[in-house]
């Protein structure tokens, strides 16, 4: 399935239904008078998530999403029937803007949350409104009034409680293939994640936690380069942060303050994100090497530094115990 996690769609609100200019023609009547009915109002536009989409791609193809119109009056006063509303399903953690003004218009993160986003057109009125002692035959009556228009920018941000982040090539694919069921592509270049994995982790207590492998940082990500720019968004909702560092690099210090740099670059309260920092890959480092290694990226950071190795599965178990423990599980 493709990942698609930004669209551009224009919501349009039902056009409202005309009244009508119709009189009372009965036997035995014989100042029946005006009767015509009002138009129904046009149907609105309502985004609703849906725990079961889990990308836009609904929204690649289609870009209008028009709501049905009100129906004319008819005679003897009887209204037309409304249009009915035209309900868009999106994935949970959609943020809904307006194209134009980037206002937000709505968060819609649990499922079945609901936001109308275009209006529909009120109803014509019908000659029987305009009946008056002066006027006893009137012949006027309304139009339905045209729904709203709206341009809309529609934004996914994955909702997962961890992020794992780090340069690309740190092992963040391995990491999350190895803790969870998530199958995202492995290989041994930089950028073969491309785009968010997701995967479910258990819990001791059963359940499941949901982990985001989040593509590649590189220096230069908070103002557009690389694909850091577009994905930096999905860890904006996490609660907690795994720093991955490739131990085999060649500056492992230079690589963890890129990436703390483009966190503070970024904004949004991702620095003061509590954030676990784990130097990946040990195997690549002589015992010897691997302490001093350790106590240079403490010193660097400030934070205690967790060795593991994601391809070996070594010490996983001691890094699912602080991220449980950081989540207050």
């Amino acid at each position: 399935m493709q990942f698609i996690d930004q669209a551009r769609i224009t919501a349009r609100g039902g056009r409202g239904g005309d009244g009508i200019a119709a009189f009372r023609r009965e036997k035995y009547v014989p100042a029946g008078g005006p009767s015509g009915g009002d138009g129904g109002h046009g149907g609105h536009v309502v985004l609703e998530a849906d725990a079961n989409l889990q990308t836009l791609l609904d929204f690649k193809y289609k870009r209008l999403f028009a709501a049905d119109d009100g129906r004319r009056g008819g005679p003897n006063k009887c209204t037309g029937a409304s249009g009915r509303e035209l309900v868009v399903k999106v994935p949970c953690g959609t943020e809904v803007r307006h194209l134009t003004t980037g206002i937000l218009l709505g968060d819609l993160i649990n499922g079945g949350e609901r936001l109308v986003v275009a209006f529909g057109g009120r109803g014509g009125l019908g000659n029987a409104h305009y009946l008056s002692n002066r006027n006893r035959a009137p012949e006027k009556f309304t139009e339905g009034r045209d729904g709203e228009e709206w341009p809309l920018q529609l934004e996914l941000k994955l909702l997962a409680e961890v992020g794992i982040i780090g340069l690309p090539n740190a092992g963040k694919s391995t990491l999350i293939a190895v803790l969870s069921a998530a199958r995202p592509k492995i290989a041994d270049y930089p950028f073969t994640t491309l785009v968010p994995n997701l995967g479910v982790v258990r819990r001791p207590s059963g359940d499941g936690t949901v982990f985001a492998d989040i593509p590649g940082l590189i220096a230069g990500a908070a103002q557009g380069a690389g694909l850091g720019h577009d994905f930096l968004r999905h860890i904006e909702r996490t609660r907690l942060l795994i720093h991955l560092v490739d131990a085999g690099a060649d500056d492992p210090i230079g690589d963890l303050r890129v990436v703390e740099n483009e966190l503070e670059a970024y904004g949004h309260g991702l620095v003061e994100r509590p954030r676990i920092l784990v130097l990946n890959k040990q195997e690549l480092v002589s015992d010897d090497q691997l302490p001093e290694l350790v106590g240079d990226l403490e010193g660097a950071s400030g934070r205690s530094v967790l060795c593991v190795s994601a391809a070996m599965g070594s010490n996983l178990d001691a890094l699912l115990e602080r991220v449980w423990r950081e989540l207050g599980v």
